[in-house]
């Protein structure tokens, strides 16, 4: 016998007879008296992230296009490029030429949820990884109807297609790993901007200083 039989042995054995601990139950959060949206908006603008109000009006990628160029986000891409996700259907792509993920100024990706109860968007953590952590902006797309007040409410809702791993993103990469002083963009994009596909759902724009 193998070590490797003779160890997931062992661990099957052990595991058989250890007790079964019943499952807690629902966590019984409350949810958010001012309405998932407008929660999700202010938990998230409060950990440095950014929510923009994109015009109904106009197709969305043809709005994404002038507000990634435009004054409001504070770049000038008229001659720089995005990356964009793989998952960003067509409809939701902004008009900037594409560029390399190491030259990108922006990155574009599209959230499985966002959750009022963390101020977080839930991210899928494979596939298209590199463009939610290497241009120094990113803009993420979050599909109308999946905004949760809870994060219990999305996993239970999205179990049977959220991917074998997620990320919670909370803002911009920040750490304080050095001297307990707060710096944003060391691990990833140093500006999170989200942005509802159904419309101005988070009633206008929080962006955040240049």
């Amino acid at each position: 016998m193998s070590d490797r039989r003779r160890i997931l042995d062992r661990v099957a054995r052990a595991t058989t007879r250890r007790p079964k601990t019943p499952h807690p139950g629902s966590l019984a959060t409350p949810e958010p008296s001012e309405g998932p949206e407008a929660a999700f908006a202010a938990r998230f603008t409060a950990s440095g992230g950014e929510v923009a109000a994109r015009d109904p009006g106009r197709p969305p990628g043809e709005w994404l296009t002038e507000f990634v160029a435009g004054p409001e986000l504070g770049l000038e891409l008229e001659v720089g490029g995005v990356a964009v996700g793989a998952e960003v259907p067509p409809q939701l792509r902004p008009g900037q030429p594409l560029a390399a993920l190491e030259r990108a100024e922006v990155g574009v990706c599209r959230a499985w949820a966002a959750v009022a109860e963390t101020g977080s968007l839930v991210l899928e953590s494979t596939g298209g990884r590199a463009v939610q952590v290497l241009p120094p902006v990113l803009v993420v797309w979050v599909p109308a109807g999946r905004v949760y007040g809870r994060l219990e409410d999305a996993l239970l809702d999205l179990a049977a297609d959220l991917p074998a791993a997620a990320g919670l993103h909370s803002g911009p990469s920040k750490s304080a790993d050095i001297g307990r002083t707060v710096v944003t963009g060391v691990h990833g994009p140093g500006r999170c901007v989200a942005v509802l596909e159904g419309g101005d759902g988070w009633g206008r724009s929080r962006l955040g200083p240049r």
